[in-house]
């Protein structure tokens, strides 16, 4: 049995160890926010929070989640500014990429609130979005992290 946190909840499985995290999470737990794209942890589209850390499940044996929390797309839910900001700034295309880069994004901004344009292409970095919108992802991001600045300002 492999007991951890995943969105809040504490969930005991029982997997085969070697199982990457994504499988268990789509095809075990029925969460298909976080979706499949290289299945070697190169583009992004798997990527989930481990302890607030983006991490690609896709590559990620479910043994080494054990005692640690983990959160999918599924827990930001679409009251989330980076949500929000996505629609805003009208950033998906095909939408198949969004869940990870919308992870990686609040992965970034939770570590670091107000980050510059630099930081925010690294962060990024890895995250691939065959339809092009790096542009419009970069612009959503810049526009959470300023509102957020400005809102923290204002109190």
């Amino acid at each position: 049995m492999i007991e951890f946190t995943l969105n809040d909840q504490t969930l005991k499985i029982d997997s085969d160890p070697n199982t990457p995290l994504l499988w268990v999470l789509r095809d075990e737990l029925g969460l298909t926010g976080t979706k499949f794209g290289c299945g070697m942890g190169l583009c992004g589209a798997c990527t989930v929070h481990l302890d607030g850390i983006a991490m690609r499940s896709c590559s990620l044996p479910v043994q080494m989640v054990a005692g640690k929390s983990v959160t999918t797309i599924e827990a930001l839910g679409s009251d989330h500014p980076l949500q929000q900001a996505w629609v805003e700034y009208n950033v998906p295309q095909c939408g198949y990429c969004q869940p990870g880069q919308i992870m990686s994004a609040a992965a970034l901004l939770a570590s670091t609130p107000a980050p510059d344009d630099e930081q925010i292409r690294n962060a990024m970095t890895g995250n691939i979005c065959r339809c092009g919108t790096y542009k419009k992802i970069h612009t959503a991001i810049r526009a959470v992290a300023d509102a957020a600045g400005a809102q923290e300002a204002s109190s």
